[in-house]
């Protein structure tokens, strides 16, 4: 790549709460946002100018100015309130309007449009064919494989996920743009088996982690933490929305599993409720809590503010990712990167990329006591605990600090400049 080029990038990533700091945990809010920011971010600090483009609701401002080089520009489309992420597509059309009016009237132009899941795709692929520039997608998740995943879940049809309608969207999506960028290698595998792409289509690159934020602290400062936040080596931290694919159930299943092993376990459960919704799921989770015998064992943390993130990857003994579904695992990789113990999910992208026994411990999350069986082996085997601690930092921060991912996009996009020049 040259380092000495610059350019004007479009992102655009069009559900939650989008912004220099976001509000993680609100509706439709968490690593997606994260992995957009982060991005942004590295890209103005190597010398891009970086609009990220979003949805304008509720009483956000239309602009923040992150730096020189970088801002979230918000598109007011759809009114007022919150629209959920499995129908900002019926909006699509007014978004696309809108903001092609205001670039021409601001008089902008853009090297590159890169595109944030299948409700920004559609939006981003009409953008880039009006101002004939290449188009870049970055899925995060498939339609194909969440319905496949999600088929033994009873809330699959009342959710009304709309699978039908997107799978269709993101094969024509596919097909229209310039190139795909998966996550996973899992997830690159199975657009071009289930979509019938091309693989020089497709590039996998990793989602990272800001690696000057999630460390591992000396025994002292773990303590003081693990004091503030009233956990001990005994507990088993999980977070996320409150959503059925997170697999909090499965990992409230595993716990009694797990106390026959480890008497003094706990769960540590951080599960963001911002709806009469979430909250329902979450007393179903503690009504099943209470049946298996373990609801003194669990500690409900909600929200967790953005300034202790890490400090909570670093607090428990165990770090678990029990999701029946997980395009990648953005968290599991922040958490290791903080020195602490990851049990994955094997139905997530990560899976694919550690080396079992080293970086991290893999279950099937559909299984409580085969997870629980996993969970317990750092807790009682040391010398695992140690080689996990050291080595799964060590992966994460060499795998996925976030300027040698965005150095790895840029080549992307590099390659495509320029390819609809003849055509003005």
């Amino acid at each position: 790549m040259n380092s000495n080029f610059t350019g004007s990038l479009m992102l655009i990533s069009l559900h939650g709460y989008v912004a220099g700091s976001p509000e993680l945990g609100k509706p439709d809010t968490g690593g997606q946002v994260v992995f957009v920011m982060e991005l942004a971010k590295r890209f103005a600090r190597l010398g891009y100018n970086v609009d990220v483009l979003t949805r304008q609701f509720e009483d956000q401002p239309a602009e923040d100015r992150i730096n020189d080089n970088l801002r979230v520009w918000r598109i007011p489309f759809g009114g007022p309130d919150f629209i959920r992420k499995e129908d900002m597509h019926d909006w699509y059309g007014d978004f696309v309007s809108n903001a092609l009016a205001a670039i021409r009237r601001q008089g902008l132009s853009y090297d590159v449009v890169n595109s944030h899941y299948w409700d920004a795709g559609v939006s981003g692929q009409k953008i880039a064919e009006e101002l004939q520039i290449p188009h870049i997608h970055t899925p995060h998740s498939l339609g194909w494989w969440k319905a496949k995943d999600m088929k033994s879940l009873d809330e699959g049809e009342s959710a009304n996920y709309r699978f039908k309608e997107r799978i269709q969207t993101e094969y024509v999506l596919y097909r229209s743009c310039d190139h795909i960028i998966a996550t996973s290698e899992q997830q690159a595998t199975m657009i071009e088996e289930q979509y019938e792409l091309p693989s020089h289509h497709i590039t996998m690159i990793p989602p990272g982690i800001d690696e000057q934020r999630f460390t591992a602290v000396t025994p002292q400062q773990l303590e003081e933490v693990r004091q503030r936040l009233k956990m001990t080596e005994n507990d088993v931290y999980v977070v996320g929305r409150s959503a059925t694919n997170k697999g909090y159930d499965l990992i409230i299943q595993a716990l009694p599993h797990l106390r026959q092993l480890q008497p003094d376990a706990r769960l540590v459960l951080a599960a963001g409720a911002n709806s009469e919704d979430d909250e329902t799921l979450i007393d179903s989770w503690k009504a099943e809590a209470a049946e298996l015998g373990v609801a003194d064992n669990i500690d409900w943390r909600g929200y967790v503010a953005d300034e202790d993130l890490a400090d909570y990857y670093r607090a428990p003994g165990i770090f678990a990712l029990p999701s029946r579904y997980e395009p990648f695992g953005m968290t599991a990789v922040e958490a290791m990167a903080c020195g602490t113990p990851t049990v994955l999910t094997t139905r997530g992208g990560l899976f694919e990329q550690v080396d079992f026994g080293r970086h991290a411990l893999a279950a099937d999350p559909t299984r409580p006591q085969e997870f629980a069986a996993m969970v317990n082996m750092p807790m009682q085997h040391d010398r695992l605990r140690e080689r996990l601690s050291v080595e799964g930092a060590r992966f994460a921060r060499r795998h996925f600090g976030w300027t040698g991912i965005a150095r790895r996009t840029l080549e992307i996009f590099e390659s495509f400049k320029g390819r609809y020049q003849a055509a003005f």
